[in-house]
């Protein structure tokens, strides 16, 4: 096969070179024609849940960051409402209130995994819109705190629980949510997240318990309620600080 030379004296001159790189200026490359097409048959629609929750907050954005919350999606929800209905069973099978203990922990959880990298597959999307990373987090932990503590109060109901035992456990699960919150945005895990908060709440427990052999201490002691607000107050500051603008790592910048 003849070579021929890339000048453009050389292809002026010649008609096969011409008639080469016509054909190569039609060339089209499919690989990112398909791509644009895929995506664009693959975007999820804007379902209702999603266009109520953009007129409240007033921005499409921030709504759609906020029903792809990792912890906010149908299965887990499934998953929470079991393991409280679980709890549910077992407090009238065992005379314990095992609901007033699981609610904290459930929310801890469910805080650490609504939103970061590694865990969150918006995230990538979510450091390219103009809404910030404070305002998605806030939006999305208040949503998973207010869900968890419909799911809390329901379970009580249902497992006949004393008032005051009912909303004991509001503010252990404001303190471990806050742990977990602040604990996940400082190591910029969601695991550690949620390990830390599980372990400061079996932490209160048993402290709580210590010599009494009464668990639900943890949550009966009214005594405990302005310490577990302390705390919460103390995370969330951690917190504020872990996504502020003069810290960054990996990278990463939360603003």
């Amino acid at each position: 096969m003849q070579c021929h030379p890339r000048d453009e004296g050389h292809v002026a001159a010649c008609a096969d070179c011409q008639a080469r790189w016509g054909l190569a200026a039609l060339d089209v490359r499919l690989g990112r024609v398909w791509t644009g097409v895929a995506a664009e048959v693959w975007a999820p629609s804007v379902g209702r849940v999603e266009r109520l929750a953009g007129q409240l907050l007033r921005s499409p954005g921030l709504a759609r960051a906020l029903v792809n919350t990792p912890s906010l999606v149908l299965s887990w929800i499934l998953a929470s409402a079991l393991v409280l209905a679980l709890g549910v069973f077992v407090t009238h099978s065992t005379d314990r209130p095992w609901v007033a203990l699981l609610a904290p922990a459930l929310a801890g959880v469910a805080i650490a995994y609504s939103y970061g990298p590694g865990v969150d597959p918006a995230w990538e999307l979510s450091q390219t819109m103009t809404v910030s990373d404070r305002q998605v987090l806030l939006v999305r932990s208040l949503a998973v705190f207010g869900l968890n503590t419909l799911f809390g109060l329901a379970a009580s109901v249902f497992s006949a629980q004393a008032v005051g035992l009912t909303l004991g456990w509001l503010a252990p699960m404001a303190m471990v949510s806050a742990l977990a919150l602040a604990a996940a945005t400082t190591a910029r895990s969601a695991n550690v997240g949620a390990a830390v908060a599980l372990c400061g709440w079996a932490m209160a427990i048993l402290g709580s318990a210590a010599g009494t052999d009464y668990l639900t201490a943890a949550v009966a002691e009214g005594a405990l309620i302005p310490v577990y607000l302390a705390g919460a107050v103390a995370c969330v500051a951690v917190t504020l600080w872990a996504t502020s603008g003069s810290r960054s790592i990996g990278g990463v910048l939360w603003r």
